[in-house]
């Protein structure tokens, strides 16, 4: 519970206790800093409010100096009588040479830089007593001493305002001592001659400290509100921001641009790859420090590294993976200029909802991009079916035509001579490949458009491979090629037209892709309940990576 006193507390002290909840996050637990005057109050409200029955508590070393300040423990009993008090206890003894070196340690100022802002602070507060006392002197002859009592109340108040508390307390002191030196007689000093301005200067010194303790109080509930209102503004913004974008550098220059004025920090956001490495983008990736190394580690492990975690403690820089619904999209590394705001559990839960935010917008970025270029493939699968079923029945009848005549030139008179005879031959088988071609198009355009209904028959394997090496034999001419069926195969129930295309385009890539002379072997065998049909060829094989493009249209 983040007291105005936590507040007041020497920065090695703060830090301790906020390693202490750090250890806790690393342990499993649920951390939440509560800001409130009252840590037992606001412990028991967030007990109740999460249904919590049992409190954890240590035990103090020593009861509080102030009698009328009950320990935490009581205090606790009294307001959740309902609940479970467990009191842990400390160790027996502490060495007075430890105890001292702890006590050194705590108080220990060196480099902090709230000293010189408090010691002004108190220096203002002096100076506006004296110049309250000043106005009071001027104005003493012509107002009453109760008005001038009022004059300096209102010098506290002000001062509790824009001060603290410690500065009004101050205030008071000073004021009270001024207002008897100065105005209560005997003047000019601090005896009192009338007994009844002790009650006058009673009410006013304890009106001066209750005013300035609700002052400073309300003014400290004021600076937490604006705080938590600032950074749920800062995330409205951001998450507004982010909705609109539609490219990955976008997102990555807006998340560096808002995170970093946000937490005052350096930062830097690396995006991974198709090959999963992540790289530096945006305008984070020149002037920077941050590690790739690391951000790579904080990739493949979705794990926090680099500050205060147990990658890398050492690195000024923390590495945290943006993790978005599907996977981790990048690494987001900050070096903010004060190390103790990586510290604050609440301010460590603000930036780790940057970052969620930053990792959905690149996911949802992502996925804009896989949508367009999904789109832009149907439509180009639209229109190439479109074209291939155009252009196939468009050339069918001209090579049935051109093929009928080829034939039709070997039965002319007079008869041709040997070489006319060769080149008829050769249009003839070459409109039949073209013609098995367009086959090709015509069914992978139905194929695409579902509109396949197969001609299943029982048929024998043999004349489905016989078939398919007849068509191929020009491209097989000039490699041997081995038939090997085992005996006693089945029928087999098939659409035989398609099967023997398959086999035709395996039979094919063959005899284009392997050296000439090499040998191709085509066999069929009964493997359980399968007919199982190879054709194998002796060529250098397919390059690495490349195993899927056969299967490509």
């Amino acid at each position: 519970v983040e007291t105005p006193a936590l507040q007041r507390l020497a920065p090695r002290e703060r830090e301790r206790i906020l390693r202490t909840i750090e250890l806790g996050q690393d342990l499993g637990a649920r951390t939440t800093i509560l800001a409130s005057s009252d840590p037992a109050a606001a412990l028991v409200d967030y007990a109740r409010g999460h249904n919590c029955s049992k409190f954890l508590i240590g035990r103090r070393a020593r009861s509080s100096r102030w009698p009328w300040h009950a320990p935490m423990s009581a205090r606790l009993a009294k307001l959740a009588p309902d609940a479970d008090l467990i009191e842990v206890g400390i160790a027996a003894s502490r060495t007075p040479d430890a105890k001292a070196a702890a006590d050194r340690a705590a108080g220990s100022t060196d480099g902090d830089p709230r000293i010189g802002r408090k010691r002004a602070r108190y220096a203002w507060t002096l100076v506006a007593c004296l110049a309250t006392a000043l106005v009071a002197t001027v104005l003493f002859p012509y107002f009453d001493l109760a008005n001038i009592v009022m004059l300096f109340l209102l010098t506290v108040v002000l001062v509790a305002v824009r001060a603290g508390r410690g500065p009004a307390v101050m205030a008071a002191f000073v004021s009270v001592a001024t207002f008897d030196f100065l105005f209560v007689q005997p003047r000019l000093s601090f005896a009192v001659g009338d007994a009844q301005y002790l009650l006058t200067f009673g009410v006013m010194l304890a009106v001066a400290l209750i005013t300035g303790q609700l002052t400073a109080g309300l003014r400290y509930q004021a600076q937490i509100a604006r705080h938590r209102e600032e950074r749920s503004h800062n995330l409205y913004e951001f998450a507004h921001d982010l909705s609109s974008l539609l490219q990955t550098e976008q997102v990555v220059e807006t998340s560096v641009d808002v995170i970093s004025r946000t937490f005052d920090a350096e930062v830097a956001m690396f995006v991974a790859d198709a090959e999963d490495r992540v790289r530096l983008a945006g305008r984070s990736a020149t002037g920077t420090t941050a590690d790739a190394a690391t951000a790579q580690w904080a990739y493949d492990k979705s794990q926090a590294a680099g500050f205060r975690t147990d990658t890398l403690a050492g690195s000024p820089f923390l590495y945290l993976p943006l993790r978005a619904p599907m996977r981790t999209r990048g690494v987001l590394a900050i070096r903010p200029a004060s190390s103790r705001l990586l510290l604050v559990p609440e301010q460590r839960r603000h930036l780790d909802t940057f970052a969620a935010l930053a990792a959905i917008a690149l996911e949802r970025v992502h996925y804009v991009d896989v949508a367009q270029q999904a789109l832009l493939q149907m439509e180009s699968e639209r229109l190439r079916n479109s074209l291939l079923s155009a252009i196939s029945h468009d050339l069918r009848t001209p090579l049935t035509a051109l093929r009928g005549l080829a034939e039709s030139l070997v039965l002319t008179q007079p008869p041709l001579s040997a070489a006319q005879r060769e080149v008829s031959q050769a249009i003839a088988e070459e409109a039949q490949r073209m013609g098995v071609l367009v086959d090709n198009l015509l069914d992978m355009a139905r194929i695409q458009s579902g509109d396949v209904k197969l001609r299943l028959a029982w048929i024998p394997i043999e004349e489905v491979i016989g078939s398919a090496l007849k068509s191929a034999e020009s491209v097989l001419a000039a490699h041997p090629v081995e038939v090997a069926l085992a005996p006693g195969l089945p029928l087999v129930q098939l659409d035989a037209t398609l099967i023997e295309r398959v086999l035709y385009n395996l039979l094919e890539n063959a005899g284009k892709y392997t050296p000439a002379g090499s040998a191709i072997r085509v066999s069929a065998g009964i493997e359980g309940d399968n007919l199982r049909v190879d054709v194998v060829d002796r060529g250098p094989g397919l390059p690495a990576g490349k195993e899927e493009a056969i299967f490509a249209k």
